[in-house]
């Protein structure tokens, strides 16, 4: 088999914004789900959309505060949804199930990221459960309203070089890291699209994860002003000192991308990055640059899936007990 781990030379590239990727195409009538669409990137990819004349339901943990930041965009629904809460999960899918209508795109945006150790559910890693298993639950439910033709984008990040899926101990039971439980959570945005793509390609429904680039928005919540000096973010005043950030318009392009090129028709369970598919990160010549190969591998990416379902109670697969 050919591998489609490359780029496509898109025409588009790190400084494009979310609007210039949707210049020209027809999107009229279609219907789109963005967790978390109400702040940061999410934001931005809802306001994208929306005026491209998508329709936008946004999942979002406080739908009064989703409503203040969206008063402003035609066209877009609010309802409730806490990713680290499964019951939530749950009752927002069947919400959107009963009002029967496809969903054209998915887009899974929301996310938290090196927050201190946190236990949510029956114990599970906070960043884990909200990035990964929330997510995964979601799709898994939405299967009937995306059956046939739908596009689900998992928002991943170049974080995800941090960490492979620590199989020896995934819920961060003997010592907790923050940056290594958020690396895992990336990779398993990673591998959640390449076995849904696998699955779901007969079915019309195809997958993408991407690394949107580094912007600041409220992702950055959990990190002091010095760990970001630290990390060369910020330089002493706390003002912005590293030129490869992207604004936040620019930071949704790729998801926005994804959703909705004609130049991905046919394919998917591709990692992208600055509005392309990316380079394998083995070939490329700079760190955090393209995807890992366990990132890709489709027996890793398998094995989580049976993981998440046993994990969640949710996803017609065997269950199996290998951590």
């Amino acid at each position: 088999m050919a591998d489609d781990q490359k780029p496509l030379g898109s025409g588009f590239g790190v400084r494009s914004t979310a609007l210039a990727v949707l210049a020209g195409l027809d999107l009229k009538g279609k219907r789109a789900i963005v967790t978390g669409g109400q702040s940061g990137l999410g934001l931005e990819t809802t306001k994208a959309l929306a005026r491209a004349g998508v329709d936008v339901l946004v999942g979002a943990r406080k739908p009064g505060v989703a409503t203040i930041a969206m008063q402003d965009i035609p066209g877009v629904d609010i309802d409730t949804l806490d990713l680290s809460d499964l019951a939530s999960v749950r009752a927002f899918a069947a919400r959107v199930l009963t009002a029967g209508r496809h969903i054209d795109m998915l887009i899974n945006n929301a996310g938290i990221m090196a927050c201190p150790e946190t236990r949510v559910g029956p114990g599970w890693e906070a960043q884990f459960a909200t990035n990964h298993l929330g997510h995964f639950a979601l799709t898994n439910l939405l299967w009937p309203v995306l059956d046939g033709g739908a596009r689900v984008v998992a928002v991943s990040s170049a974080g995800h070089h941090l960490s492979a899926i620590r199989w020896h101990d995934v819920p961060f039971a003997h010592g907790y890291d923050k940056w290594l439980a958020y690396g895992q959570s990336k990779t398993a945005n990673a591998l959640f699209a390449v076995h849904l793509d696998r699955i779901g390609r007969e079915r019309g429904v195809r997958a993408f994860s991407l690394h949107p680039g580094k912007i600041f928005t409220p992702l950055q919540r959990y990190l002091s002003e010095s760990e970001m000096v630290a990390q060369g973010w910020l330089d002493e005043t706390g003002a912005p000192a590293d030129p490869t950030f992207k604004t936040p318009e620019q930071g949704a392009a790729t998801q926005v991308w994804a959703a909705t090129s004609p130049r991905l028709d046919g394919l998917g369970g591709l990692y992208c990055e600055d509005c392309d598919v990316a380079r394998r990160a083995e070939e490329a010549d700079a760190p955090f640059v393209g995807v890992k190969a366990y990132a890709t591998d489709p027996d890793e990416a398998g094995r989580l899936w049976r993981l998440s379902s046993e994990l969640t109670g949710i996803g017609a697969v065997p269950k199996t007990t290998a951590f």
